[in-house]
């Protein structure tokens, strides 16, 4: 059985500064069909625009690239922001909403941020956790 996921910006930046990590790894699995990865509009715009601002090896055509090959293999959900605001970074609201409607897990660095998410039925988890998980190893 494929688990659903949500993939925190964090996760991507982490991906994108180093090929040696966690969250390199996940992102790498993104083609072998073990998770199904969802998305939502706020979420992809975030993500290009965190990742075009910062320093990354990759030019904004690559970037775009990247972003591009993760929507090809997500699932796009419409979130309809039904309760705000709930977590204290009222930027992750969205992230956690996105995982309500798609009934998945959310793999970020900053777990703590988003303890709240078990109100919800919604597992957190970090990238090294989440591929674990898995018994695939970074």
């Amino acid at each position: 059985m494929k688990i659903d996921i949500v993939i925190d910006t964090n996760v991507l930046v982490a991906a994108l500064r180093s090929s040696r990590g966690a969250s390199f790894r996940l992102l790498s699995l993104a083609e072998d069909d073990i998770f199904t990865l969802h998305v939502s509009t706020p979420l992809v715009s975030e993500y290009e625009a965190v990742l075009k601002r910062l320093i990354t090896p990759l030019s904004p055509e690559e970037i775009d690239d990247v972003v591009d090959y993760l929507c090809s293999r997500a699932v796009l959900n419409k979130i309809f922001y039904l309760w705000r605001p709930i977590l204290k970074d009222p930027d992750d609201d969205f992230v956690l909403e996105l995982a309500v409607k798609a009934n998945a897990a959310i793999i970020t660095w900053n777990v703590a941020d988003f303890r709240h998410a078990a109100r919800f039925g919604i597992t957190v988890m970090n990238p090294r956790d989440f591929l674990a998980s898995l018994e695939v190893q970074p």
